[in-house]
């Protein structure tokens, strides 16, 4: 049997509406565990394409209606050892590229089952707060920073 692993490159797409809230999703494989989209790599696709990709994937929606903007910023960080074996033998880092997408309000998702349990839009502070994984949460605490409110 051939075992197809993941890349140790993903996007991590924080979605969010004009007034700051953020989409959260809950993890199916670990219950309680929220975060925003996320995931690896497929093939030679660009980082921008994984993002797309990802987002679709995870909630339905269709990113390049709405503004995708790369942070042009990377994350390196360990991966945690209960999805280690998701990865080739010996790989233990990840790097993360880091995506916002803004959309005009809150609107409703279609999940993966396989992926997510529910999701649930919060504030921005709310959403720090609730999200498991510190790279995520420092980018929703980016947030305010740079988005331009007109």
């Amino acid at each position: 049997m051939l075992v197809a692993y993941k890349q140790p490159v993903s996007a991590l797409v924080v979605i969010y509406t004009a007034a700051l809230d953020v989409l959260l999703l809950e993890r199916a494989d670990h219950p309680d565990a929220w975060q925003s989209v996320t995931g690896s790599r497929e093939g030679e696709e660009a980082l921008r394409e994984t993002a797309i990709r990802e987002v679709g994937e995870e909630t339905g929606l269709d990113a390049t209606h709405y503004v995708l903007n790369d942070w042009l910023e990377q994350n390196v960080y360990d991966i945690y050892p209960q999805w280690r074996h998701r990865y080739p033998p010996g790989i233990t880092q990840n790097t993360e590229h880091v995506f916002s997408l803004q959309l005009p309000q809150q609107v409703a998702v279609q999940l993966s089952p396989r992926e997510h349990l529910c999701y649930r839009w919060l504030s921005w502070r709310e959403a720090a707060e609730k999200v498991f994984s510190p790279s995520n949460r420092a980018a929703i605490l980016e947030l305010p920073k740079r988005v331009r409110h007109v």
